[in-house]
């Protein structure tokens, strides 16, 4: 009997190998295409320019942005039912239109404004020429546009609301004691 179990191990272990065999041999196939695919992306991002560091990125990114607003200009007052081929045909006049961006809130309304980028950075001056043009019967506002710094909001400092509390506006605080005492104008002591 124990004869029999001994064949039948070496029975399994000879059927195991080939497929073992097969196995590595699609390990290595695989480690092979994924080295080859290693390869393939290092020189597509080579090709690309891309870079790895995030902080070179953003400088990267920032520079690439403020390359784009130098061929963009800024129209105000557009008129809510106007579409970007129609923006489009306003300023084809002054170069080729690379993009029209027409800003609309959440719910999808347009904003009265848009953006619109050229191919080269000349033509930007000739759009601004068209400030205070018409289209649909609106005066536009052309200006250049400008890049937004991040981390440069302007301040806005807050005043009183008389709604969430007393107004201040046209009062005194005198502190005579541990609690302050506000005094309005014309009030006698």
């Amino acid at each position: 009997m124990d004869g029999d179990d001994v064949d039948m191990a070496a029975a399994e272990t000879t059927e195991a190998v080939p497929e073992l065999d097969d196995m590595k041999k699609r390990l290595k196939e695989m480690e092979d295409e994924a080295a080859a695919l290693r390869e393939m992306q290092a020189k597509v991002e080579k090709e690309m320019g891309s870079v790895q560091d995030p902080s070179a990125s953003a400088t990267a990114s920032q520079a690439n942005r403020e390359e784009v607003d130098s061929r963009s200009v800024f129209v105000g007052n557009v008129d809510y039912s106007c579409t970007p081929e129609e923006v489009q045909q306003h300023f084809q006049a002054c170069g080729t239109v690379n993009r029209v961006t027409i800003r609309s809130d959440k719910y999808g309304q347009p904003k009265g404004y848009a953006y619109v980028e050229f191919v080269e950075p000349e033509a930007v001056q000739e759009a601004v020429l068209l400030n205070e043009s018409e289209l649909h019967g609106r005066q536009l506002k052309v200006t250049a546009k400008r890049t937004n710094v991040p981390g440069m909001k302007p301040f806005r400092a807050r005043r009183p609301n008389p709604v969430h509390g007393v107004s201040t506006q046209g009062c005194t605080c005198a502190s005579l004691s541990l609690l302050p005492i506000w005094i309005w104008e014309g009030t006698e002591i």
